[in-house]
């Protein structure tokens, strides 16, 4: 028997899916925050368990994989099959609590993607928790996104993406760059982003038994901690919805699902963006789980990716 419920109003794909998930309480925790060999064990394990998708994923779509540099920083440029350069361009900042995944492991989200949009994805390689804390991380992501830039790239023809923590550092990197008057990409997409990586709003709680996919104890909290000090938890490069978008902020569309304990915190990323008067859409999936769209076959992954393809093609470019 499943652990999570599974609602009749999904596909049928999805709730194949769902018939596969464990109860993430009975995981192995993730290491202490300072445990860096452990932190590196786990980062191989989870990197070999992930091969055969992505490999699957690179043989569905097809696109073009260069490893390089950007800003001194490893990326992963990812050109969609058939690709021409039409000036655009989008940086992608992977999840995985800051601590594990890679820009390898996570094709089976950007290759999709790329396919779809027919954008250039550039995928950051970023210094993982804890050898990489927040500070350096987000200078990181700006670096690649200045060497961009110097490539040719206006801001006004890029966006970033990321999910999960990946997608709470995306809107992070952006405030920054705002506050640093560095400019701002055209827009920003945003999966299931961990907006406040504190443990706070109500589906913490409301949906700590219905989340099949991760538990704050056991992996969120000892990658917070890998990450940031505790007392800078609540900083807005950290957790954007403590950030002050009334100083200005890209159009910003958020994709997460109904099953996942960080909802609350990007519904309320929602609602900072929205009462400040910014451009920005919640678009909400039912019965399913955090990053549902990395299995990227399933028909409500197609459906959101779609909606990023026209949210991009309305922004980018403008």
């Amino acid at each position: 028997m499943s652990y999570a419920h599974i609602p009749e109003t999904i596909s049928d794909e999805a709730k194949a899916l769902l018939q596969l998930f464990g109860n993430p309480a009975l995981r192995e925790p993730f290491p202490a925050p300072d445990d860096q060999q452990a932190w590196d064990d786990r980062y191989e394990e989870i990197e070999k368990e992930h091969e055969e998708v992505n490999q699957a994923a690179e043989q569905q779509y097809r696109p073009v994989v260069e490893s390089k540099r950007l800003g001194g920083v490893p990326v992963l440029d990812i050109q969609p099959k058939g690709w021409r350069n039409n000036g655009k361009i989008l940086v992608y900042t992977h999840g995985g609590g800051y601590t594990v995944h890679s820009a390898k492991s996570t094709l089976l989200v950007t290759a999709p993607l790329a396919h779809d949009t027919g954008l250039r994805i550039i995928s950051v390689d970023y210094t993982l928790a804890p050898r990489g804390k927040w500070q350096q991380v987000t200078h990181e992501v700006i670096r690649v996104m200045q060497a961009l830039m110097a490539e040719g790239y206006a801001l006004n023809q890029m966006a970033i993406f990321g999910e999960g923590s990946g997608g709470s550092l995306a809107a992070g990197a952006v405030l920054k760059m705002r506050d640093l008057q560095l400019g701002m990409p055209a827009a920003v997409v945003l999966w299931s982003p961990w907006a406040d990586m504190t443990e706070t709003g109500d589906t913490y709680v409301a949906l700590k038994d219905a989340d099949a996919i991760l538990h704050y104890d056991r992996q969120v909290k000892p990658s917070a901690a890998a990450y940031a000090d505790p007392s800078d938890l609540k900083h807005p490069y950290i957790s954007p919805v403590y950030g002050d978008y009334a100083k200005g902020y890209p159009p910003t569309l958020i994709q997460g699902a109904t099953k996942e304990i960080c909802l609350s915190s990007f519904i309320r990323l929602y609602q900072a963006l929205d009462t400040a008067g910014q451009i920005v859409k919640l678009d909400l999936y039912e019965g399913l789980t955090h990053v549902f769209q990395a299995e990227h076959n399933l028909p409500e992954s197609i459906l959101a990716r779609r909606k990023v393809r026209d949210f991009l093609n309305q922004y980018l470019g403008q």
